[in-house]
């Protein structure tokens, strides 16, 4: 943990200017940017502190949206996904607009609904290299593409793949309407089984996964 600077005292919590909302170190926020109109960025709180003058500032680390990432958005990013970064700084408390909760991916491929403030994480992000930890994560369907929670999947009965619907030749709709789902490849040699992808980061329901719906 960092420490505090002479004439600067270490605060437990800080309490939002307007609200009741009490944030304390290791509690995810959302600040005001510099640019009216663009999205509040995100950041976890590592530290609060006061100087003689009751001025509070906060230690942040911050997420990355992919857009703001070297590789830029990628078809397989989730429009709740953030990057936590190896970016650190300090920022005047004043500019904490609220509180968020950044799940784990597996946390939040299990949330029923996503509510405005909740966001996911599965990559760390190496800023000045464009670097991800981890670099690699499970793909799947034809188009050999990571997870995106925002997309309706189906699983294939046999191999247990996953698949998009326009990969395999079949609109959303169609996809909702099927009792069970044999990929091509299973259905022209049934004697042919895929190994089950078991990794961690992979759909975790069973028979269609439904795209996560957003309360507004």
């Amino acid at each position: 943990m960092a420490k505090t600077r002479p004439g600067k005292r270490d605060l437990d919590s800080y309490t939002i200017r307007g609200t009741n909302k009490v944030v304390k170190a290791g509690d995810c926020v959302l600040m005001r940017p510099p640019e009216s109109g663009t999205a509040s960025y995100v950041a976890r709180v590592e530290k609060i502190e006061a100087d003689n003058r009751n001025n509070v500032k906060v230690r942040v680390r911050w997420y990355y949206r992919p857009e703001e990432s070297m590789g830029g958005r990628r078809q397989f990013h989730g429009a709740k996904e953030l990057f936590l970064s190896d970016h650190y700084d300090v920022q005047s408390a004043d500019t904490i607009e609220g509180k968020c909760t950044v799940h784990t991916f597996r946390a939040y491929v299990k949330l029923q609904n996503v509510g405005t403030e909740d966001y996911y994480c599965r990559f760390e992000y190496k800023a000045a290299t464009g670097a991800f930890i981890p670099d690699r994560v499970a793909v799947y369907c034809k188009c050999e593409l990571p997870y995106n929670p925002d997309d309706l999947m189906v699983q294939c009965e046999e191999c247990k793949d996953w698949y998009h619907p326009a990969c395999v030749g079949m609109s959303v709709e169609q996809t909702k309407q099927l009792d069970q789902f044999v990929c091509s490849d299973c259905a022209s040699d049934p004697n042919v089984k895929k190994p089950q992808n078991s990794d961690a980061a992979s759909p975790i329901t069973s028979g269609k996964v439904e795209p996560k719906r957003q309360k507004r």
